[in-house]
């Protein structure tokens, strides 16, 4: 099914005008949602957290619509997603990701569908934090150039586990959150270089993590790190990082604005630049 129809359903539901028993109601705390990354699963930027998209609680519906860019030295990421998410307990996502090779020409395209399972914990109240299992099946469609460099397959699963914490009175009385994410992967640039490699062919487990103080309940400042599989041999892949600032003005609606730093991606080097995402919560 394509974004654009997914979207078109989502609209279509809340047209509907049903009650707070199906869709999210203003139980939960401003961006406990959080945002939705580059594969359409509610976190950071590059990270996916422990939490579930949208503000649902027991018994109820979330819908999330999301779009995301990101604009580099030599390339240019566009993503769409839609994710649900149920009982404050499950979320499903679908995201297309599409990348412009700006300076060889052409693009990369890939589809991702997405599932996390909330297995314990909350992310603001208790002690423990709020822990999620999580799988992205990756379906890459523009094969032909992945494989020419040396990739084993078209498509792959990520596995993931994260644990994510929310301090309302952290340090210097400002709340605070924190992330860590361990993922199972065999992903080349995210699947969009395809999967395994002429150097690698076997699952690596890499670490995600970022951090992030709250200015005030609007306002949310912070930084992203992720480690990448190397499997190919004609090009080195490099962790990502980046800093961020996200603004919650409501619940329906999420902006973030961030400097990201990529490294080098297929042997061009110094990829760096900006990138921005809008979604909107129903």
């Amino acid at each position: 099914m394509k974004i654009s129809r997914l979207s078109a359903f989502a609209l279509g539901l809340m047209s509907l005008g049903h009650t707070s028993a199906l869709l999210a109601d203003d139980g939960k705390l401003l961006a406990t949602g959080a945002v939705t990354t580059i594969e359409g699963t509610s976190g950071g930027g590059i990270v996916p957290w422990a939490t579930l998209a949208s503000y649902a609680e027991e018994g109820e519906w979330g819908i999330t619509v999301n779009a995301n860019f990101a604009d580099v030295d030599d390339f240019q990421l566009g993503v769409q997603s839609i994710n649900f998410n149920y009982d404050n307990r499950i979320e499903l996502s679908v995201a297309q990701q599409r990348l412009g090779l700006n300076t060889i020409g052409g693009d990369l395209q890939q589809e991702i569908y997405g599932l996390k399972v909330r297995l314990y914990g909350d992310l603001v109240y208790g002690a423990a934090p709020q822990i999620a299992f999580g799988l992205q099946h990756k379906r890459n469609t523009t094969y032909a150039l992945p494989e020419a460099v040396g990739a084993r397959d078209d498509s792959g699963t990520d596995y993931y586990v994260s644990a994510a914490k929310a301090w309302l009175a952290g340090p210097f009385n400002r709340t605070w959150v924190a992330n860590y994410t361990l993922r199972a992967t065999k992903a080349n640039q995210l699947g969009l270089l395809g999967f395994g490699g002429d150097q690698n062919d076997d699952y690596d487990l890499v670490s995600e993590a970022s951090v992030g103080v709250f200015v005030n309940r609007h306002w949310l400042l912070g930084a992203e790190y992720r480690q990448k599989p190397d499997n190919l041999g004609f090009a080195k892949e490099y962790d990502w990082r980046d800093v961020f600032v996200g603004w919650f003005p409501n619940k329906s609606v999420a902006v973030v604005l961030a400097y990201v730093d990529l490294k080098s991606i297929a042997g061009l080097p110094d990829q760096t630049g900006a990138y921005a995402s809008v979604q909107v919560s129903f």
